[in-house]
């Protein structure tokens, strides 16, 4: 049963032939998610981690998690993303109402070589004072996260359900993406509900 498929092209990304007989739209602004996922059982993405994490948002703030979602990387994703599995999986947002998928980094403001402030794992403190920046990325199991100080040296990791920075400045950056202004205060944590990944 392949009518309920939608396949979510971005970027001018083509789909593969494995795919061609489904319903496919090239996604050029994130509204248009919005009409091309109604009444989908699963949707395919083509594109990257900044396209995924889009995608979801809008299934998170439509309360449509229950869709489930692929990507495709290369032949061997097309086929998954017909005949794979979905499992639910840790959803990580920000205080923004914006999903991550792949990584975030807090990083210092323009003109300066380090973060000034305090970063929090749910209670463990990762950093006091100054920081080069911070690595975000969400866990495919439980709490959700892990975060870790960048400081040139073998990463130690925190896992937990949220990531907090307070700070006199940084810049955050978000699968790729970075955020349009500076910020004083970001924090990463576990949506409620998790998301349908396919595989």
């Amino acid at each position: 049963m392949t009518d309920d498929i939608a396949v979510l092209a971005f970027a001018g990304h083509r789909p593969p032939r494995a795919l061609g007989s489904l319903r496919s739209l090239q996604i050029d602004e994130p509204a248009a998610i919005d009409a091309a996922v109604r009444g989908a059982r699963r949707v395919v993405v083509l594109g990257g981690d900044a396209e995924l994490a889009t995608v979801l948002t809008r299934l998170m703030r439509a309360e449509l998690l229950d869709v489930e979602v692929a990507r495709v990387r290369g032949l061997g994703g097309a086929r998954r993303a017909l005949r794979g599995s979905a499992r639910r999986v840790p959803l990580i947002r920000d205080d923004t109402g914006t999903v991550l998928v792949g990584s975030a980094l807090w990083l210092p403001p323009a003109q300066s070589s380090a973060i000034h402030g305090e970063g929090v794992v749910d209670d463990t403190v990762l950093f006091d004072g100054d920081v080069a920046g911070v690595r975000i990325e969400p866990t495919a199991t439980m709490p959700g996260l892990r975060a870790a100080v960048l400081d040139g040296r073998r990463r130690r990791w925190v896992s937990g359900r949220a990531a907090q920075l307070g700070t006199s400045g940084a810049r955050v950056v978000r699968d790729g993406v970075e955020g349009a202004r500076e910020v004083k205060r970001s924090t990463f944590y576990r949506h409620t509900t998790g998301w349908l990944q396919v595989s």
